[in-house]
C-alpha cells in the first residue's frame, strides 16, 4: 500500500488499548481509567514523570497480547472474552482449569506480542521491558518466567496494583476492593507499594469520573507516526485465519476506488477504514466465529454488535472518527439485511458500497474453517449474484472484481531471510495449522515442520507463532 495509512503513536496506542479492553471483556475504558489511577501510583512510589509516563503506558498496553493467546483461552474456557472477564473480577469457578502449567504458555505469548508492539512503537525500553514480564509476580509465582521481588520492573507492579484497584472496586466496589488487595501484599505486589497506596485510593477512584490528567503520554515527537497495519494485524492475531485480511481488503477497496473515480482523500479513507475494521471483532468469542453453520440468536447478536464497537473508535480517537464511521458500514446491505444499523441504499454512500463489495470478495477467496476459498471466477460470480439480489452496488461490485483482476502481487519478502520451504510452513503456520496438519499440507514429516518452526523462529528473534505471524506480516512475509 502506497497511501499514508500513518496515526500517531499517542492514537496508535488509544487503538490498541481498545482492542485488549474489548477483548479481555472489559469497558472500553478501563485501560484509560487503570492508566490514570497507574500514574497516581507511580508517582506516589518516587517516580518521576518518565516513570509515571511509563507506568501510564504499559497499563494501556497491558492487554495487547491478548488477541494472540485468544485461541488458547477458548480452548480452557470455552468463551475467551467472558472467561478473561471473570478470571480479572476474580470470579471463576472453583474447579476453573487455569493452572500455572496451562497459563504459561499462553501467557508467553502474551508477553511476547506485547513487547514487540511496544517495540514497533518505538515506545521505551522501560515500557517494552514491563509488557515482556506484566504477568510476573512479587513472590516468584507469576508467568512466564517465574521472576521475583527486584527481578521484576517496578512499573509491572504499578500497573498491576492499578488495573486491580480499577477493576475490583468497579466489579465489588472501593471497600471490598481494598479488603481483597490487602492480603497480596508481597505476594503480588511489594508490600511497600500497597502500604503507600491504599490509604489514597478511594480519593483516586472518585477522581476517575473527573480525569485531570492526559490517559496516555509516549513521549515521542509530536510528528512521530506509525501504520495501522500494526492495529490491523494484531486484531487478525485472534483468529489465525484472517491473518492478513484487512491489509488485502485495504489493498482492493483502494484500487477499486480509483477505478471508480473516486477522489484521492476518499480512498486513502477508504484504506484507512478497512485497517480497522475489525476492532469490534475482538469483543466476540472465538467460539462464535469458528463455528459451523449459522449462528444462533445469541451469538448473532454478539456478531451484530461487533460493527457497534468499531463504530465506538471514532469516540475514543477523534483522529479516526470518519474512518471509524466508514469502517463500521462494511456489513451493511443496500436491501437493509446487513448489520448493525441495517441501513438501505439511499444511507449508504459510494464509499461504503465499495469497502461494503472489496470486504465480501476477499473474504470469498479465503478459507475458512467451515469451508475452502473460492476460486477467484466464483467469488465474482457469488459477489454479481448478491448484487443482482440488490444486496450489494452493482457498479461497486464490478469495480471491485476489475481491481481484483488486475491485483498487483504481493510484496516481495525479504531475500535470503527464509528459505523457500521456510517460508511455506510460515504460511501454514500462520493460519493457526499444527505441525501435523501442515505436515499433511506440505507433504513433509511433522518433525521437519518442526525443524523449520525452530529455526523461522530464531531468524525472526521470536519465540512463540503469533509473534513470528506478526512479525511477518510486518515484514512483508506474508
Amino acid at each position: 500500500m502506497h497511501t499514508d495509512h500513518t496515526v500517531t503513536v499517542d492514537d496508535a496506542v488509544h487503538v490498541i488499548a481498545m482492542v485488549g479492553d474489548l477483548s479481555m471483556g472489559q469497558p472500553t475504558d478501563q485501560s484509560l481509567r487503570a492508566a490514570r489511577l497507574a500514574g497516581r501510583v507511580a508517582l506516589a512510589d518516587g517516580a518521576g514523570a518518565a516513570g509515571c509516563a511509563h507506568a501510564r503506558l504499559v497499563s494501556l498496553l497491558r492487554w495487547s497480547g491478548c488477541t494472540a493467546n485468544a485461541a488458547g483461552f477458548a480452548t480452557l474456557l470455552g468463551d475467551d472474552v467472558g472467561g478473561r472477564d471473570a478470571m480479572l473480577r476474580h470470579m471463576l469457578p472453583p474447579d476453573h482449569p487455569l493452572t500455572v502449567a496451562r497459563v504459561t504458555p499462553l501467557a508467553r505469548i502474551h508477553c511476547e506480542v506485547a513487547g514487540d508492539i511496544a517495540r514497533m512503537l518505538g515506545l521505551a525500553p522501560e515500557v517494552e521491558a514491563g509488557l515482556r514480564h506484566v504477568w510476573e509476580l512479587y513472590d516468584g509465582s507469576g508467568t512466564p518466567d517465574g521472576l521475583r521481588a527486584g527481578a521484576v520492573p517496578a512499573v509491572v507492579y504499578r500497573t498491576s496494583l492499578a488495573g486491580d484497584l480499577e477493576i475490583l472496586a468497579r466489579t465489588h466496589g472501593a471497600d471490598e476492593a481494598l479488603r481483597m488487595i490487602a492480603p497480596w501484599r508481597d505476594v503480588k505486589y511489594p508490600a511497600a507499594l500497597v502500604d503507600t497506596v491504599l490509604p489514597h485510593a478511594r480519593d483516586w477512584l472518585a477522581a476517575l469520573a473527573h480525569p485531570d490528567a492526559p490517559a496516555h503520554d509516549t513521549d515521542a515527537p509530536p510528528a512521530r507516526r506509525v501504520s495501522l497495519t500494526i492495529v490491523a494485524d494484531l486484531v487478525e492475531l485472534k483468529l489465525p485465519w484472517l491473518a492478513g485480511h484487512a491489509r488485502r481488503v485495504a489493498e482492493l477497496a483502494e484500487r477499486a476506488a480509483a477505478l471508480a473515480g473516486l477522489a484521492e482523500e476518499q480512498r486513502a479513507c477508504i484504506g484507512r477504514a478497512a485497517l480497522i475494521h475489525g476492532i469490534g471483532r475482538a469483543a466476540v468469542p472465538n467460539a462464535v466465529w469458528e463455528c459451523a453453520g449459522k449462528p444462533g440468536g445469541a451469538d448473532w447478536e454478539r456478531i451484530r454488535l461487533a460493527p457497534y464497537w468499531t463504530a465506538r473508535a471514532a469516540e475514543q480517537v477523534p483522529a479516526l472518527r470518519a474512518e471509524a464511521q466508514l469502517a463500521s458500514r462494511i456489513y451493511e446491505r443496500l436491501d437493509g439485511s446487513g448489520y448493525f444499523r441495517g441501513l438501505e441504499a439511499d444511507a449508504l454512500a459510494p464509499a461504503q458500497r465499495l469497502l461494503a463489495a472489496a470486504g465480501a470478495y476477499v473474504a470469498l477467496c479465503a478459507p475458512r474453517p467451515w469451508r475452502a476459498a473460492w476460486p477467484q471466477d466464483e467469488a465474482a460470480r457469488l459477489l454479481l449474484a448478491d448484487a443482482a439480489a440488490g444486496r450489494f452496488d452493482a457498479d461497486a461490485a464490478g469495480c471491485v472484481i476489475a481491481a481484483a483482476g488486475g491485483s498487483a502481487p504481493p510484496p516481495a519478502a525479504r531475500k535470503g531471510l527464509l528459505s523457500e520451504r521456510e517460508a511455506e510452513v510460515l504460511r501454514r503456520i500462520s493460519l493457526g495449522e499444527s505441525n501435523k496438519e501442515a505436515a499433511r499440507v506440505l507433504g513433509i514429516s511433522p518433525s521437519t515442520v518442526r525443524t523449520h518452526v525452530e529455526s523461522i523462529f530464531r531468524k525472526l528473534d521470536c519465540s512463540t507463532r503469533a509473534a513470528a505471524t506478526l512479525k511477518a506480516l510486518t515484514l512483508g512475509l506474508l
